[in-house]
């Protein structure tokens, strides 16, 4: 009988992980897993009961909540043998679109520990005032990591459109950051803009695609800088923006890299839906440090 860990945030989504818990549940049972259950009521209480399920090294850990909650346990699940099964239920829900995991069947996402393909990703790092946080997503400085903190302060619409809805009020207090970039041991440049985005997979916020060819098994981190713009200019990008199609634009830079180092007086950096950073980070690739489950014949 397969052992599996299960970890649920009933807080995640806003209060949709509770439910999603009991379907993932109810069907690894069904399909004749032992399941033992641990419920997390704080960040430090997942991370507790996440390192106590790793400790009895089950088959596949199922983790019931959204990129945040997975963000909280990254640090005990990169470099574990035991594999990371996600039952998608947050907000955005980003790491899970990546992956192409089911995100609206809790039962088909949670059955991955059973029948799923594993599959080995890259986790990104930064390094910042003495702590090094990994991610799965996207990191965000500049205009993006603004529309993130925004994005908290508000309270409606839910999903998706709330990020939306945070862009536009942004657009309003637009100005840009004056960036200073390293990437690879470069020499520091100056390279005043309205955003970066470090990608280790393709979208954040929902499913904007800011960085659309990033692969999380690369071993490489995509890098996009947005040279400054004004607020018109912005308007007309944003389309380009949510369909992915921006990287051909002249005020569009893309590269990829291992490793880069940004700064400026006003930087703020969110990862994965949370504020990690300010003024200086340092952002690299720890390449297939993480193993997961995923639908069998798909991409990671």
């Amino acid at each position: 009988m397969p052992v599996i860990a299960l970890i649920a945030n009933p807080r995640s989504g806003k209060g949709r992980g509770a439910a999603a818990a009991d379907a993932a549940i109810s069907a690894l049972r069904d399909a004749g897993a032992e399941v033992r259950v641990r419920i997390g009521s704080s960040a430090a209480d997942t991370r507790r009961l996440t390192a106590t399920a790793l400790a009895e090294r089950p088959d596949a850990i199922v983790v019931v909540g959204g990129d945040g909650t997975v963000s909280e346990i990254l640090p005990d699940l990169t470099g574990a043998a035991v594999p990371l099964v996600l039952v998608p239920a947050g907000t955005g829900n980003d790491f899970a679109r990546a992956l192409g995991l089911p995100r609206r069947d809790p039962a088909s996402a949670a059955l991955l520990a059973l029948h799923g393909e594993r599959r080995r990703i890259d986790v990104g790092e930064i390094v910042a005032g003495g702590r090094t946080t990994p991610f799965l997503t996207v990191a965000a400085l500049g205009f993006d990591a603004k529309v993130s903190d925004r994005t908290n302060l508000l309270r409606w619409p839910r999903g998706a459109a709330r990020y939306y809805l945070a862009i536009l009020v942004e657009v309003v207090r637009l100005r840009p950051t004056r960036f200073r970039l390293a990437c690879d041991g470069e020499s520091p440049r100056e390279a005043p803009g309205t955003l970066v985005a470090v990608g280790n997979t393709v979208s954040y916020g929902g499913g904007m695609p800011i960085c659309p060819d990033a692969r999380p098994d690369d071993g490489l981190l995509d890098v996009v800088h947005v040279a400054p713009l004004g607020r018109a200019r912005l308007l007309r990008l944003f389309p380009l923006l949510l369909r992915g199609r921006h990287l051909g634009r002249s005020e569009v830079a893309h590269r990829r890299v291992a490793e880069i180092t940004v700064s400026a007086p006003d930087l703020v950096v969110y990862a994965d839906g949370e504020r990690v950073a300010e003024r200086e980070c340092r952002i690299r690739v720890r390449p297939a440090s993480l193993t997961v489950m995923v639908p069998n014949g798909g991409t990671a």
